[in-house]
């Protein structure tokens, strides 16, 4: 199993709530279609913690895929290709990470 960890920030235009709201409900059906795709978690950051300090992402989503294979794949697919074009209006993309990887359980 690879995870595809993809930090992402909001666009400065949209409050937190509205971020939230648009990833969840708008993006997630969008993002939930790619093939191959084994498990997507979003990682919402908690609103009440902005308070203390401006985090570097509002967010992270996870996308499990059963190889490098499979992400490749799905890379390559119409649906990956719709994400991407969803993601414009709601992420700055001039702010975001991603990496690949695989999990090494500590705890649980």
């Amino acid at each position: 199993m690879v995870k595809l960890i993809y930090c992402i920030s909001k666009k400065p235009e949209m409050s937190v709530e509205e971020f939230q709201a648009y990833w969840r409900n708008v993006h997630a059906p969008i993002a939930g279609a790619i093939p191959g795709l084994r498990r997507y978690v979003q990682c919402h950051v908690v609103p009440e913690t902005y308070a203390r300090n401006a985090p570097p992402f509002d967010g992270a989503a996870e996308l499990w895929f059963d190889d490098l294979d499979a992400l490749r794949a799905a890379m390559k697919s119409p649906e990956v290709a719709a994400a991407v074009e969803d993601e414009k209006r709601f992420i700055d993309h001039s702010r975001v990470a991603s990496f690949i990887t695989t999990e090494e359980p500590v705890v649980g």
